[in-house]
């Protein structure tokens, strides 16, 4: 069977890794980067992608999302977590299917495709429905079911084959495309038990685990109650951390939990701007950093960012930090660039395939284009030009696995407006059964 090829001109390439003097050449074969240089010729190419005016660099990955709550995307705003759980989320998750699930999975995918992100780590319910969505839209994907028990034996057992029928039934599934994780909720939700079994199955399985962790104050004054330990020092003390464990949010943490996150090799998940709509505090994410954390960046659920656009993500969380610490030079835009791509890469186990611009990796591909009035004058560093200067709207290209997913910002694997027809009609649906 013939190579499927690609070939991206004159492209400026901003890579995490390895920095790429001057305007390269790019070619893709299949799924794989296969060749970077300066001039490689375009005969027998199947497509040729003209990056004069564009940046290059790697698909970005959202290690934190909730895809289908796009459907409640503005539902319950200017409230704290636990208002805008228990009077508003949970009572619309009641009424949740499959069908609604998979609209919601589509329209983010549309949104993570459009603002240029190419895999996305995701917890919620219907995951099935969800894994659907992404064999159709082409995106790379981690799905896990979140796995709620408090404390109930029944439930427990039904949750954890839960998460093991989405394992046998969807991991390697989309032409490898798709992997699946644990997704136990929270130290709150999931009783010691539940935590106990995903880290003996992980163990078994090879399977890695997607948890929140201490987003909250309360939560830490909750789990002290009723463990006599903050979060992190009570998943230590049951023996679930491990480098195989990412924790969303960690926001409230200890100088002795940070050592416990290094200790274990924990991967975290910063989400920045859920955090500060939710007003759950700011996460140490320089101290992370400074003790050599590998720390990526999720959007949490639309529900709560009320975007998935990771460059303003990016942006935010790199403010953030230096408004919280008075300290200017703290997450850089190097660095947050890192944290978008590769750093996100490692965080799923992930970084041998994704993550970086390097012959042998997969073709994850986005390109950016300068031709816009916020990204003109070029910054003297391209990194600080997409971080502090572009948003989503300025990606002009997505290909993922070597398909390309969106050429000149328009969709080529989805139908958009089909899809903004169906999760309106899903919203409608919904808030009419409250």
């Amino acid at each position: 069977m013939a190579d499927n090829t690609i070939l991206i001109k004159n492209a400026l390439i901003l890579n995490p890794t390895v920095n790429y003097q001057g305007k390269k050449d790019l070619l893709i074969k299949n799924d794989l980067i296969s060749e970077i240089s300066e001039d490689i010729s375009g005969e027998n190419v199947d497509k040729i992608i003209d990056a004069s005016d564009k940046i290059l660099l790697p698909g970005f990955i959202n290690t934190h999302t909730h895809l289908s709550m796009t459907l409640f995307r503005g539902l319950a705003d200017d409230l704290s977590l636990d208002e805008w759980l228990n009077d508003n989320i949970w009572p619309m998750e009641a009424n949740l299917n499959g069908d609604y699930c998979y609209s919601g999975a589509l329209l983010g995918a549309v949104e993570l495709i459009k603002s240029g992100t190419t895999t996305f780590s995701d917890m919620y319910f219907y995951m099935e429905d969800v894994a659907k969505a992404v064999e159709e839209s082409g995106i790379r994907a981690v799905l896990s079911y979140g796995m709620i028990d408090f404390g109930d034996e029944e439930k427990r057992k039904s949750e954890i084959e839960e998460n093991m029928t989405l394992f046998k039934n969807c991991h390697d599934t989309a032409d490898g495309r798709i992997k699946v994780f644990f997704g136990p909720h929270s130290p709150y939700t999931a009783s010691e038990e539940l935590l106990k079994e995903v880290r003996k199955l992980a163990d078994e399985t090879g399977m890695k685990i997607h948890i929140h962790v201490s987003e909250t104050q309360k939560e830490i004054n909750d789990v002290s109650a009723e463990k006599g330990l903050r979060p992190f020092e009570y998943l230590n003390s049951i023996g679930f951390l491990g480098p195989d464990v990412i924790c969303a949010h960690c926001v409230w943490l200890n100088d002795d939990e940070i050592e416990i996150i290094k200790k274990n090799d924990v991967k975290i998940s910063h989400n920045p701007c859920s955090n500060m709509k939710l007003a759950s505090g700011i996460a140490p994410i320089s101290k992370l950093l400074e003790n050599d954390i590998c720390v990526s960046i999720g959007t949490d659920g639309a529900s709560s960012n009320n975007n998935l656009d990771l460059i303003e993500e990016l942006k935010t969380a790199s403010l953030l930090q230096k408004v919280s610490t008075l300290d200017p030079k703290v997450l850089t835009s190097d660095e947050a660039i890192a944290m978008g791509t590769i750093n996100g890469a490692k965080a799923l186990g992930l970084e041998d395939e994704i993550g970086s611009i390097e012959v042998g990796k997969k073709a994850d591909i986005i390109l950016i284009d300068t031709n816009n009035a916020n990204m003109i004058p070029d910054s003297s560093k391209i990194s600080s030009n997409i971080i502090y200067s572009a948003n989503g709207s300025n990606v002009d290209t997505t290909i993922c696995n070597g398909q390309i997913l969106m050429e000149n910002k328009k969709l080529t694997t989805l139908d958009e407006q089909e899809i903004y027809k169906k999760a309106k009609k899903a919203i409608e649906e919904l808030k009419a059964l409250l």
